[in-house]
């Protein structure tokens, strides 16, 4: 009896390894968290989770992170933002944004991609002034969750599909953090300001003149985080400035600095941030749908911009880069793998998330109803383009 109870018990197992292995079990990882948070949010814990996260902490070290929440979405992000600055520089240096060849069809991609969600989003909220603010939340692709359902597809889609999905989301990356630089930065301190760039020009200078030790940029770093942190821009910001100052070149053992830093802190970010923040950040309580009044505006501008405006955008970038001649699709995809790998970068998630906690900082009401509009427009387009994938011909 044993032994056949032995038998399911180790093909779930070997299942769940081969799940949770490399990025496909980052994007897995946040499912669980997002998951996690929804349960919370909806069940008789919902109270004491929402205190725990939001309650003034009895103390701490820095005034302007007076909260759990405050310590999850303004510090432990930064190192998130500080890896994804670091895989942003490696990609432009020798990746695959390195040339302009490469760089044509997923810059186009991208850009498209969050124009047209934002256009949507604005054309459905063109009556409510207050909802305006909220235009970048649905231009984001969250690449861990994206990554996690390509994944499922291993073996049935073309290789060169996963890697344009990966130049895009970086793409995307780089413009998520210049809206929230330019769009979203509080009211400016300047003399905190000009120390954040008297330490962004050392570290520029430190690795100009042949500074090595991954040390002094991790120090670096974080200085420049606690400044930038009083100076009105965004804290997090500071973590993609850190980044672009480590140098990718050799030190006298023949290794990088950034590449060291990338390999440290890549799975950090992947298995303990970002679902850290999932944990924090997506439990929403469900609406009851049949109240009267309720207004489904801005989660539905967010779940359309999201579904129909990724995939008419980077659907409608690709088509036209190959039929004007700009740029060909990925080799080896179909129109078809196009439209799938499309909706799945309508999976916002992570950045679509944080992006709504800076667009309305003064009212949760407007943040929770984001939050359904996110998680509602990131699982409608999980499962679609899944459905895509999966009815494509096999590559």
């Amino acid at each position: 009896m044993i032994k056949f109870i032995r038998h399911p018990i180790s093909i779930l197992a070997a299942r769940a390894r081969h799940l949770l292995h490399g990025e496909a079990g980052a994007g897995v990882l946040l499912m669980l968290a997002a998951a996690a948070a929804l349960v919370l949010a909806n069940s008789p814990a919902s109270h004491a989770w929402h205190a725990l996260l939001h309650d003034p902490l009895r103390w701490s070290p820095l005034a302007h992170l007076s909260s759990l929440h405050h310590w999850v979405n303004d510090g432990l992000m930064a190192l998130f933002f500080f890896t994804v600055g670091l895989e942003i520089k490696r990609e432009i240096l020798v990746g695959e944004l390195s040339t302009p060849a490469q760089r044509r069809l997923p810059v186009l991609a991208a850009a498209m991609g969050m124009a047209v969600p934002a256009l949507i989003y604005l054309t459905i909220a063109r009556d409510m002034p207050a909802l305006h603010r909220g235009w970048a939340i649905p231009t984001a692709t969250d690449i861990a969750f994206a990554i996690g359902v390509l994944s499922l597809l291993a073996g049935r889609i073309p290789a060169s599909l996963r890697l344009f999905l990966l130049t895009v989301a970086i793409v995307d990356d780089l413009g998520a953090v210049t809206i929230i630089a330019l769009f979203y930065t509080a009211e400016l301190h300047m003399g905190w300001l000009a120390a954040a760039g008297a330490v962004l020009v050392a570290l520029f200078l430190a690795a100009r003149l042949g500074v090595r030790r991954p040390w002094v940029f991790a120090l670096g770093g974080a200085a420049l985080w606690y400044v930038v942190l009083h100076s009105g821009v965004h804290a997090t910001v500071a973590g993609v400035a850190a980044a672009l100052c480590v140098p990718l070149g050799l030190d006298r053992r023949g290794e990088s600095p950034l590449l060291r830093m990338e390999h440290v802190l890549a799975p950090l970010s992947a298995y303990l941030v970002v679902p850290i923040f999932a944990l924090a950040n997506a439990g929403v309580e469900l609406p009851d749908l049949t109240a009267p009044g309720l207004d489904l505006t801005l989660p539905l501008a967010i779940a359309l911009g999201l579904a129909l405006g990724k995939l008419a955008g980077i659907f409608g970038a690709v088509y036209a880069a190959e039929k004007l001649g700009f740029a060909r699709r990925p080799e080896g995809a179909s129109w078809t793998h196009v439209t799938g790998l499309a909706l799945l970068c309508g999976i916002g998630f992570t950045m679509s998330l944080f992006i709504a906690q800076l667009a309305f900082p003064a009212s949760p009401a407007l943040v929770e109803q984001a939050k359904l509009g996110i998680l509602a427009g990131s699982l409608l387009t999980a499962v679609l383009g899944y459905a895509v994938l999966r009815l494509a011909p096999k590559a």
